[in-house]
């Protein structure tokens, strides 16, 4: 399809209406997420057939319920070695990860470090709204200090996990923040981390007003969304500005792009060696 598509033919072509309406909660990101994600995919004018969608557990796993990609939904903190899997067994794939801020860097963190450090063609989106939404609102590893929730109901005394930073220190050739208010610009993050060879990380900042927003008195909906013109601010202008007028703003946009020798390409070129060798025995 053309870059501008209209919404309603994507929706025929890669979603599920039947199972509309969503289980999301009204004014949650996720299903902008969900769209942008397919709109990124969309444009590069992939065999849909060769996508495969893999999900965590949590709100955003569910994002795979309503798509038409071939998908596998893993256990908990599981996404990304089940990835790994398919991606090695089958190479030609594209293979694009959904997961939670706490079912990527929680459960899942020892996982996300060393898909990053191999450099493996992944595309791993991740949904942060800052706590686990789906069981409760408990405190998560992205939660922001003092933030309540049913698990620190005094306030959060843990300093909160910059996830595109670990992504970043850990090896991943890719890695970009976006956030539900600035569509268009997400889709393209989106867009460039699946055509980007090795592994590719976008986080992606989403709200949750019914647990997170309204335990911490954020205002409705439409405000979360709002908001997020405030606390997020381009990769460009941060550059410029000190730590100090940093704090509380999140760096928007395209953080690491490099090229590095990709996973199951070394891999491949290791087993001809190694089946080489073998011969000439």
């Amino acid at each position: 399809m053309s870059k501008n598509a209209s919404s309603s033919l994507l929706v025929d072509k890669y979603f599920y209406t039947h199972q509309f309406p969503t289980m999301w909660c009204p004014g949650c990101g996720n299903g902008t997420v969900a769209m942008a994600t397919v709109r990124g995919i969309d444009r590069l004018g992939l065999d849909i057939d060769k996508v495969i969608h893999v999900a965590g557990i949590g709100c955003s796993s569910v994002a795979h319920w309503y798509t038409t990609f071939t998908a596998l939904q893993s256990a908990h903190g599981r996404a990304l070695p089940s990835a790994t899997g398919i991606k090695l067994a089958n190479p030609e794939l594209t293979v694009v990860v959904t997961m939670g801020d706490g079912d990527c860097i929680a459960i899942g963190g020892n996982h996300l470090i060393h898909a990053c450090r191999r450099n493996i063609d992944l595309t791993a989106v991740v949904y942060n709204n800052f706590n686990y939404g789906m069981t409760g609102g408990q405190v998560g590893p992205t939660t922001p200090l003092e933030s309540l929730t049913s698990t620190t109901l005094y306030g959060n005394i843990e300093p909160p996990v910059d996830i595109c930073k670990v992504a970043e220190a850990a090896g991943a050739t890719y890695v970009a923040r976006g956030a539900i208010y600035y569509i268009k610009e997400l889709i393209d993050l989106i867009e460039k981390g699946v055509r980007h060879k090795g592994f590719s990380l976008i986080e992606v900042m989403t709200p949750c007003p019914t647990v997170f927003g309204k335990r911490n008195a954020l205002g409705s909906a439409a405000h979360m969304w709002k908001a997020q013109k405030e606390f997020t601010i381009p990769v460009k202008k941060a550059r410029d500005l000190t730590p100090d007028q940093l704090k509380g703003k999140w760096p928007r946009g395209v953080l690491v792009d490099k090229d590095l020798p990709e996973f199951t390409e070394e891999y491949a070129k290791l087993m001809a060696r190694a089946q080489k060798g073998r011969a000439g025995k």
